[in-house]
């Protein structure tokens, strides 16, 4: 079994809890050099050593050497399992990737090998450990958030400023140019133009997207689903008004979200989200 022997230390590990590199390679050197392995031969593929890097940063040169190079090694060994990862979902990511590739990973001094029944058990009770932290992570999350759209004096909700706006102090602004652009994308639609047509139109005047992309039924779908040209920012059914100015009223943008779902041949597919059956919240001042 050829290992790649992999070794980390940061100046606070050092300090704290004394695993020098020097003292963490020959502790795995002397693991290979066992005859008691199962009876199996264990040569050594190659030393890995990252050096002043944080257990919780999966951009370590060292690291993403080894892992480059998985598919002419056997096994991973590490002093500790905090030596590899120090993040429990970092940790199980990585033994996705082992698993895949039919990978084995060794802690020796947690007396770890995951080809063993309790290896396997123990990075089970891991995967769980890592799942409920991600659960409480996005719950937590979630909550802020929610809580933050409904105290919003306006700010922006973490996504991409659209077409025809900017952020300044945290508040959109209008971009005039752009947002002329959008008011005559729905004035158009409305009209009775379809998507391509309004495509062609667009690109035929060199008009861009805000990627400097052309126009297509995709972005341009976008724009029309999006109601913050109607004065109101969306997040997860919330929606919150804004100062900024707006392309079209309330009313204009629930006609056209009618003209779109009207379209849709599938009359199961046919779902709009109207500002008038929203949770709108007013800016609060």
């Amino acid at each position: 079994m050829k290992i790649a022997l992999y070794a980390r230390v940061s100046t606070e590990d050092q300090a704290t809890e004394g695993y020098s590199l020097e003292a963490q390679l020959e502790m795995l050197r002397a693991y290979v050099d066992n005859p008691d392995n199962d009876n199996e031969t264990h040569t050594i593929f190659k030393e890995y050593v990252d050096e002043g890097f944080s257990g919780r940063n999966v951009q370590r040169p060292a690291y993403a050497e080894m892992m480059s190079h998985i598919r002419e090694w056997d096994a991973i060994a590490v002093v500790k399992m905090d030596r590899i990862h120090r993040n429990s979902r970092n940790f199980m990511a990585m033994m996705d990737i082992l698993q895949k590739n039919n990978k084995e990973f060794i802690s020796i001094t947690d007396m770890l090998e995951t080809k063993t029944a309790m290896g396997a058990f123990f990075l089970d009770i891991i995967q769980r450990i890592a799942q409920l932290e991600s659960d409480l992570i996005g719950e937590r999350t979630y909550f802020a958030m929610e809580e933050k759209a409904k105290t919003s004096k306006g700010e922006i909700m973490g996504f991409t400023t659209p077409f025809g706006y900017a952020v300044h102090k945290g508040q959109l602004v209008t971009r005039d140019e752009e947002l002329d652009i959008v008011k005559d994308i729905f004035k158009n639609y409305a009209s009775g133009m379809t998507m391509d047509e309004i495509c062609y139109d667009l690109n035929r005047k060199g008009t861009l997207t805000r990627k400097q992309n052309p126009w297509n039924k995709f972005n341009l779908r976008n724009i029309l689903h999006n109601p913050i040209y109607a004065g109101y920012m969306r997040w997860d059914g919330i929606y919150i008004h804004h100062n900024a100015s707006c392309a079209v009223t309330e009313n204009e943008f629930n006609n056209v979200q009618l003209l779109m779902v009207s379209k849709v041949r599938d009359p199961s597919k046919r779902r709009t989200s109207l500002i008038k059956d929203a949770q709108c919240l007013p800016t609060v001042v």
